[in-house]
């Protein structure tokens, strides 16, 4: 199952207003690199009828079946990663280059 973090759900949530598409959902898409590893791609879409749907934190987000294996067990969160610098991050075990966080 694909995950949103609490801070990456409001901040999908903040996008979604501020630019006119609370109607619509969160697409999410993998695809594998010729290294091995996976460039993400995400916004917001219709859903369609074999699309795969997850609602986490309260957002429907929707995954092609083609990218579904990809993003199995994955979570998307939003984090500082220089001082006032807000990025989304994936943190994906089906990614060769994934490291864990460590735990504080």
């Amino acid at each position: 199952m694909f995950t949103l973090t609490r801070a990456a759900a409001e901040q999908v949530r903040r996008a979604a207003e501020q630019g006119g598409n609370a109607g619509l959902v969160l697409r999410v898409a993998a695809s594998r690199r010729t290294d091995g590893g996976l460039d993400y791609g995400m916004g917001f879409d219709t859903q369609t009828a074999d699309d795969l749907e997850v609602v986490s934190e309260g957002v429907r987000v929707v995954i092609a079946p083609d990218h579904a294996q990809q993003l199995r067990g994955a979570t998307m969160d939003y984090v500082e990663l220089e001082p006032g610098q807000f990025h989304f991050i994936f943190l994906n075990p089906n990614d060769p280059n994934y490291t864990p966080p460590m735990e504080t």
